[in-house]
């Protein structure tokens, strides 16, 4: 039997796209190789270029979908989607796959543009009752009011690009003379942006899973930022201690648990992603979804299939075999 042919996905066209390539390179070294023909797809603005295993680049004809090896020209069977931000986490690079009619691990186009845009994605947690921060959404260009901004949302505040992940361009706010600032940093990496009110809690990341029509629940993470929150230098540069299986009381988790289940059921989510909450007063408040989570060793995920005892090169092949299995 042929071995099907794997596209690894990583790079994009944001400030994300070190930590996407780093992703990738922890799929393309864990995947099996017995069972796949694995291939890297590096993507920017600019191009799209094929890596194989002797890191040696290959022409890729984006309107064909195909590469061309000692003179055969080959197409990917399917794409594990590692690009975090851009096009991967935001739908664009899913419609130009359902267009071709290539599988891949990640949400569907109209899923992952819902859970892209911060303030949708909140919107329709509350609709299924559950409990987020308040928050207003600010379009670049538009006339603010800091003194109405802190009447909304209250002191300290995050200010967030509505459409970016790995904290890039997010600020808290404690003074009502800062808001301005941080509002023109988030606009670097985004049109839009999301102020929230500041939710005093614990942190908790929880990897989540669909395999045949189960949702599997990893073992959460508790965040302990040394920093004044989960910033880039938390997630990727150690500044922050990570418990896994995180220390809270076993009926929170289960509530934990219990809503990161609904969430993935109700919004139709697809392969690895993780859900953020803060607890407040044992309530659990969700920040985000994350539907590309980092896979690199400084990541949450590996950390969570260690702690549940899941291998990492079996736990890829699941999701690629899920992916596969939709398709047909």
């Amino acid at each position: 039997m042929l071995k099907k042919v794997v596209g690894i996905a990583m790079g994009g066209y944001g400030s994300e796209r070190s930590i996407s390539i780093k992703s990738g390179e922890t799929v393309f070294q864990n995947l099996n190789t017995g069972k796949w023909d694995i291939y890297r797809l590096l993507i920017d603005k600019n191009q799209w270029t094929v890596l194989d295993e002797k890191n040696i680049q290959i022409a890729f004809n984006k309107s064909k979908f195909n590469f061309n090896v000692n003179g055969e020209n080959i197409r990917f069977d399917i794409i594990f989607n590692a690009i975090h931000g851009a096009p991967g986490e935001n739908g664009d690079l899913a419609d130009i796959l359902e267009s071709q009619k290539i599988p891949q691990t990640s949400c569907k186009t109209n899923v992952a543009k819902l859970t892209f845009n911060k303030r949708k994605c909140l919107e329709f947690a509350k609709k299924i009752g559950i409990a987020t921060a308040n928050s207003i959404v600010i379009e670049k260009g538009d006339l603010f009011d800091e003194e109405n901004i802190e009447n909304i949302v209250g002191l300290p505040c995050f200010i967030k690009p509505n459409r970016s992940g790995s904290s890039y361009g997010i600020a808290k706010v404690y003074h009502k003379e800062d808001i301005k600032e941080a509002v023109h940093k988030a606009f670097e990496e985004d049109s839009q942006v999301i102020i929230e009110s500041f939710l005093e809690g614990t942190e908790i990341s929880v990897g989540v899973y669909g395999i045949n029509g189960n949702v599997i629940i990893l073992p959460a993470t508790e965040i302990i930022p040394e920093n004044d929150f989960f910033d880039y230098q938390a997630k990727y540069e150690g500044k922050s201690e990570e418990i896994t299986p995180a220390k809270i009381d076993i009926h929170i988790v289960k509530k934990v648990n219990n809503i990161s289940e609904k969430l993935y059921r109700e919004m139709e989510l697809s392969g690895i992603c993780r859900s953020e909450f803060i607890l407040v007063k044992n309530e659990p408040h969700l920040l985000e979804i994350n539907t590309v989570p980092g896979l690199t060793g400084e990541s949450l995920i590996p950390k969570q299939l260690d702690a549940a005892g899941i291998n990492i090169t079996d736990f890829f092949d699941q999701l690629l075999e899920e992916a596969l299995k939709k398709n047909n």
